[in-house]
């Protein structure tokens, strides 16, 4: 029985791709957590999204909402836990405030990510000399 669309963990998740990938568009679930999800549920690996039966799709759905912690809820609870770390003031937590990198990586160089693009200091006493 082919499908028009399916939803797992409020998510609609594609149609046209493997199930052990499409899993994955689910927050919290990678890999190797779709790959076990599927054995637990006896759903073949290599099977398509479009021909799982509504059957399979309420089983996935069941055995992810009550075992997992995904989407909503674990976006909550990561939060929860990096405010907490800033609201005790801990050196993660600090980081965090920041927005510098919190597990130990150098700052000198390669933080474009969490610090942003570098802002020139130098050269503006110059400019408000000539004018």
């Amino acid at each position: 029985m082919a499908m028009t669309r399916a939803r797992i963990a409020g998510i609609d998740i594609p149609l046209e791709k493997r199930v052990v990938i499409a899993l994955m568009y689910i927050h919290g679930i990678g890999k190797t957590l779709s790959e076990k999800i599927l054995k637990e549920v006896h759903i073949d690996v290599n099977k398509r999204t479009k021909d799982l039966s509504e059957d399979n799709v309420r089983r996935l759905n069941a055995l992810i909402e009550s075992k997992y912690k995904v989407e909503g809820e674990l976006r909550q609870t990561v939060f929860r836990d990096i405010k907490h770390l800033k609201d005790i003031r801990c050196y993660r937590g600090i980081r965090h405030k920041l927005g510098l990198p919190v597990r130990g990586q150098r700052t000198r160089t390669n933080a474009v990510t969490r610090k942003g693009k570098n802002i020139a200091v130098g050269g503006l006493k110059r400019k408000l000399e000539k004018t």
